[in-house]
């Protein structure tokens, strides 16, 4: 390392490095002038002349402390476990190991000798400092430390309430139910639950336990056990915060809230079902920034982009988005949504719940209670002029029977429905009751969808592919494949995000006259193959061989389907 470094200031070692210009330099110190002292740094990152990682480089350089990469560092839990969460969000540090009476830290601004004291104070140990961006502390600290709050507030709640094991016991009162614990609780666990990129959370009572899950990537993991004592308190006071009856414990509720977490605004459905230890809760987290997509983010091929847009062109039929739950049908259908939505165009849709609320579509939600089921308010909303109409799911005769009715009179209609593939969903038509030449006079397309998971970037590494491998791919000769090791970036699972798998069958004229004359699955499969319809297969294949997705996955698919 340099020791010139050590004399000179951080904006004079960024020229000399090359990374910005005297000018950009100058300039960030007039800005600095007006910000009233603004750290040199963060303006340059802010004006995008550099990035977090050059200003660390940078830094280690100057000051001569070493410069660490969190997103593939191991944390030693308890060297967390001796910093509260609120400390190192405050000081921007991060615990990393225990080294007998000292305590090796990360933070991205060492010089804060305030900060460092505030370490030690807490610890009881000599802080040892190592440099990390400020991200990747703030991140670290989102997901070693979310978990730790959440057990320590579970702990200062059962400290402070006493409870029993007693479920007749009333002890979830308001006194009770307001203290600051279990608000923690559930604060922290919903945080950790978004911080996660989680699309469920699920606290479930048993004999003599309680399993607090949280659903990543579609795989749920077990991330808390309190005492079951809590779960009355935990309940009641989920209940309050959805605008429940806190005094029904004996019939299924559902509630929803809607939370500004940062920048973001996340919405919370909440459901609560009786069961025989106590009431079970499940949320599902619906960030608005990651659930509303255009369809350019939705993992479609170039050539289903072009078969999917010419679907969307219809001036009139019905277009079903098809797969098992939580396939993405309904976020597929908010892009189509999102990209019909014109000034000239009448949209209403009736869904149950409104997933999120779009700017210039009017949304109807089915309240059951009231008698406004999907078949009652689709004949009223055909009578409200529309010029498509998006019905949240095709759940049975009545509803089929009026939607296939409206895209015959003229009306475009999107929807969802639960069929393995494109190809059953005829059949799943016709077992509804939908007569086959109505079938074929109103479908226009099928959008068939699975979720598959990504391979980790940060610890993606190549193999060469087994015999049965390349006998499942159907492929000959060498391979080169992929699959993640595993890292702290993605929990050592080796996955990270999901993409969508795709298979569009457009329905034709040779389509049309196979359903109206009922042929059977596997000769309209064929005839849409000849057509050149990719399968869910073939796309989730293409996946592998990209290095998007593992054989693993492959797999799950192929023999799921």
């Amino acid at each position: 390392m340099n020791s010139l470094y050590n004399y000179l200031k951080i904006g004079e070692i960024l020229v000399k490095q090359k990374n910005i210009t005297p000018s950009d330099l100058n300039n960030a110190l007039k800005m600095q002038e007006k910000t009233c002292g603004k750290k040199l740094g963060a303006i340059l990152i802010e004006s995008n002349h550099i990035t977090e990682n050059i200003l660390l480089k940078a830094l280690s350089d100057q000051l001569n402390i070493q410069a660490v990469d969190l997103d593939n560092y191991y944390f030693d839990p308890d060297a967390a476990r001796l910093l509260s969460e609120a400390t190192a969000r405050k000081t921007c540090c991060m615990p990393l190991r225990i080294r007998d009476d000292r305590i090796l830290v990360a933070m991205d601004d060492p010089l804060n000798i305030f900060h460092v004291e505030d370490v030690e104070a807490e610890t009881g140990k000599k802080a040892e400092i190592v440099l990390a961006c400020k991200s990747q502390i703030m991140n670290s600290i989102e997901k070693h430390m979310g978990r730790r709050s959440a057990e320590k507030a579970a702990e200062d709640f059962n400290k402070e309430v006493s409870l029993t094991a007693d479920d007749g016991d009333e002890c979830e009162n308001i006194i009770s139910i307001n203290n600051a614990p279990v608000v923690r609780l559930i604060d922290s666990l919903i945080n950790q639950a978004i911080q996660t990129g989680a699309s469920d959370i699920h606290i479930e009572p048993f004999e003599n336990s309680l399993r607090v899950r949280i659903r990543v990537d579609g795989d749920l993991q077990e991330i808390l056990t309190p005492s079951k004592h809590i779960m009355s308190a935990i309940a009641t006071r989920v209940k309050i915060i959805a605008g429940m009856d806190i005094a029904e414990k004996r019939l299924p509720q559902d509630g929803r809230i809607e939370m500004k977490i940062d920048d973001s605004v996340v919405d919370v459905r909440i459901s609560v079902l009786p069961t025989v230890y106590g009431e079970k809760i499940a949320m599902r987290i619906l960030d608005r920034n990651n659930f509303l997509k255009t369809k350019e983010e939705l993992g479609f091929t170039q050539d289903n982009m072009e078969k999917f847009n010419s679907l969307l062109e219809v001036p009139n039929g019905i277009v079903l988005a098809a797969g098992p739950t939580g396939s993405g049908k309904t976020t597929t259908l908010y892009a189509a949504l999102y990209e019909l939505n014109k000034l000239n165009k009448n949209i209403i849709t009736i869904e149950d719940p409104v997933e999120y609320k779009i700017e210039g579509i009017n949304q109807v939600q089915v309240n059951t209670k009231a008698g406004l089921l999907f078949s009652t308010g689709l004949r009223s909303i055909l009578r409200q002029d529309p010029n498509i109409i998006m019905v949240g799911e095709i759940r049975d005769e009545e509803t089929a029977e009026i939607a296939v009715r409206a895209a015959i009179t003229g009306h475009m209609v999107i929807s969802t429905i639960h069929t393995n593939d494109a190809v059953s969903t005829i059949m799943r038509l016709r077992d509804m009751g939908v007569k086959p030449y109505l079938v074929a006079a109103s479908l226009r397309g099928i959008v068939a969808q699975r979720l598959v998971k990504k391979i980790c970037l940060n610890c993606r590494e190549e193999y060469g592919a087994s015999e049965a491998e390349k006998r499942l791919l159907e492929i000959k000769g060498s391979l080169i494949l992929h699959r993640g090791r595993g890292c702290p970036k993605c929990y050592y699972t080796g996955y990270s995000g999901r993409t969508a798998i795709h298979e569009i069958l457009k329905v034709d004229r040779v389509i049309r006259d196979a359903i109206q004359n009922e042929k059977s699955n596997d000769e309209i499969e064929r005839l849409a193959e000849g057509a050149a319809m990719k399968t869910l297969k073939d796309n989730c294949r293409e996946l592998v061989i990209s290095g998007i997705t593992s054989m693993e996955e492959y797999i799950q698919v192929v023999y799921k389907i």
